[in-house]
């Protein structure tokens, strides 16, 4: 049987918690680096932790630079595109403060063969690109006016679409902003987007 490594998705505050969890299971932080996008805590046991906090790393590789890191009030962005769905928002930190959530029809993949299948196959394509039309309407109409304050933009959903909608030349002041994870996320409703604080700020912990 394969040996899954542990891999937790932990927001600031379970940050905090866990680590002090862990350095009273192992001792102190005996020594911190940076690798990567990560930062690695060794502890006194030798036991280590990598920790791949949001939007980069910290300068300093601590334990106390790391949780600083994490709990810095930002501004963020969030696109969310599934096929006939799709989502905008504007954080200021875990605040929702502007947002518009919307849907256009897409029917699923027809079986059948011959012409029907064609024309079926035709009629949905242009219902999806009807529908990623609507989602780069809606990114260009909540995000743009933040562009200047954003700290990052995050992506989530259908990778295919979100890229395809973040393409959208009138979105281009945005792509250098953009997070490297694309969220996987259900379909894009407003009680969705309210959760996602929850998913950008959180940190990717891997126990060594």
């Amino acid at each position: 049987m394969l040996n899954v490594p542990e891999r937790y998705e932990l927001p600031p505050a379970r940050l905090a918690r866990w680590l002090e969890r862990w350095v009273a299971e192992h001792g102190p932080v005996a020594a911190a680096r940076v690798e990567g996008d990560a930062v690695v805590l060794v502890a006194a046991d030798g036991a280590s932790v990598s920790c791949e906090p949001p939007f980069g790393v910290p300068e300093a590789a601590s334990a106390e630079a790391l949780l600083a890191w994490v709990e810095r009030p930002r501004v963020v962005g969030v696109l969310l595109v599934r096929l006939g769905g799709y989502a905008a928002g504007v954080f200021e930190g875990a605040r929702l403060v502007d947002s518009k959530v919307g849907s256009r029809l897409v029917h699923g993949r027809h079986r059948a063969g011959g012409s029907s299948q064609r024309r079926f196959a035709r009629r949905r394509d242009e219902q999806a690109r009807a529908a990623l039309g609507a989602a780069a309407d809606v990114a260009a109409r909540i995000l743009l006016p933040w562009a200047g304050r954003l700290d990052a933009v995050v992506l989530g959903g259908d990778r295919r679409g979100v890229e395809t909608v973040i393409a959208d030349p009138r979105l281009e002041p945005l792509r250098a902003l953009v997070a490297p994870r694309v969220l996987d996320v259900p379909d894009p409703r407003l009680a969705v987007l309210r959760e996602m604080p929850e998913r950008f700020l959180a940190t990717i912990v891997r126990p060594g």
